[in-house]
């Protein structure tokens, strides 16, 4: 293609975007992301700090969880009808009270587990919201795939940011200021609350006039969407066990708080260039072979990882793991997008989120049981079996959009 093709090409994608829109998601999702890996990561080290058992890692790591399962769907719903807005300014404003218990309280188990489980809340109804959002973004079907995708790259460059501040941070220490970060992490949601009142509201629909909401097990009777959901769920827990996993596997190899960091950083930075040219890829490819090839090389990846190599190929094997996990996630979410009714789209992402939170409960608590025995290690060979699995469930796949 020539330099003038290219130009035509990107101008129409872009004219495909509501550009206005989409910048004040991709900013709201940029400062939500980094808050959330902040407090995350930090929780993590924090509990390092103060010798808790794996057991209660995977407990505190579960209340990220627990209360999302029981408001996804209503979340869902409410989205639908058009409300997406007030559920990013909601989440938000979660976002800042886990900050301030975090900052605040004084640190320990109880208070670790309030905390998470409060940030949980307030990213599930951000996450929820900024999907709805993003699929108002895009005028056309190619362009709602670009803006799934820059979206991807929104959130990975907030992951990439929140690990690059710690280490810088930290420095060669073994476990950082927590107390300085969790209050860096408060000012940030100060931040994101007020982005969220950049997005403008969406249509507001008249619910005497609309049609019956769609139930989930109708929703689950689309051809395909459980083997989508299912594979959406095992590539976004995938990625946020990563957070929390990664600190505990570089302590138990004496990496320091940089290192860790920077290796974190690594997995969001390749998430981000894959999903940059995410529609190409698919262009070239194929949806399809794509999918398969996303969520197979992260498995391949994490059973590197938790072999005894030298400690090198860590950075070769992370690499790889976020490309693929960073075009499994867009692509598993545009598939459960086109495979629901209009109507129920928010809700249909509302199950995929439930699924996921249900995976962060579920996965930690056996990890933890596993890694009493393993290390961390255990946890990343967890993951790569259930990314198998979830891969090996997309086997019948027919779509209308196969590439």
């Amino acid at each position: 293609m020539s330099a003038p093709q290219e130009s035509d090409a990107r101008g129409s994608l872009l004219s495909e975007i509501d550009l206005p829109l989409f910048s004040c998601l991709w900013l709201h999702s940029v400062l939500v992301y980094v808050a959330v890996v902040i407090a995350r990561v930090s929780a993590s080290y924090a509990m390092l700090d103060l010798g808790l058992s794996f057991f209660w890692v995977g407990v505190i790591s579960a209340a990220f969880s627990v209360i999302p399962i029981f408001i996804a769907l209503p979340l869902g719903r409410i989205n639908d009808r058009g409300h997406d807005n007030l559920t990013i300014r909601a989440g938000s404003a979660c976002l800042l009270l886990s900050g301030l218990i975090y900052w605040l309280a004084p640190l320990g188990p109880i208070t670790l587990f309030i905390a998470t489980a409060v940030l949980g809340v307030g990213q599930i109804s951000c996450m929820g919201g900024h999907q709805m959002v993003s699929i108002r973004s895009g005028k056309s079907v190619r362009g709602r795939d670009a803006v799934f995708g820059y979206h991807m790259v929104a959130i990975a460059t907030g992951q990439g940011l929140g690990p690059l501040l710690i280490g810088w941070i930290a420095g060669d220490a073994r476990i950082p200021p927590v107390n300085l970060l969790f209050a860096i992490m408060t000012a940030i949601c100060v931040l994101a609350l007020g982005a969220s009142f950049l997005l403008k509201p969406g249509h507001v629909r008249d619910d005497k006039n609309a049609p019956a909401p769609v139930g989930v097990i109708e929703l689950l009777k689309a051809p395909g969407l459980l083997a989508f959901v299912t594979a959406s769920v095992m590539t976004i827990t995938a990625l946020d066990l990563i957070v929390v996993y990664m600190p505990m596997l570089g302590a138990e190899r004496d990496m320091d708080v940089a290192t860790v960091g920077f290796i974190m950083a690594l997995r969001a930075g390749s998430s981000m260039t894959a999903r940059l040219v995410y529609v190409p890829l698919v262009e070239l490819i194929g949806r399809k072979p794509l999918t398969y090839l996303s969520i197979l090389s992260p498995a391949a990846a994490f059973i590197l990882m938790a072999s005894p190599a030298p400690l090198w190929t860590i950075y070769p094997a992370m690499i790889v793991a976020g490309m693929g996990l960073g075009v499994a996630a867009t692509l598993t979410l545009s598939g459960v997008v086109d495979l629901a009714p209009p109507g129920a789209r928010a809700t249909a992402m509302s199950l995929r989120l439930t699924g996921n939170r249900l995976g962060l409960i579920v996965i930690p608590l056996g990890a933890s049981l596993i890694a009493t025995f393993t290390g961390a290690a255990g946890v990343f060979v967890i993951l790569a079996t259930c990314l198998v699995g979830s891969a090996a469930g997309l086997r019948n796949w027919r779509r209308r959009v196969d590439g």
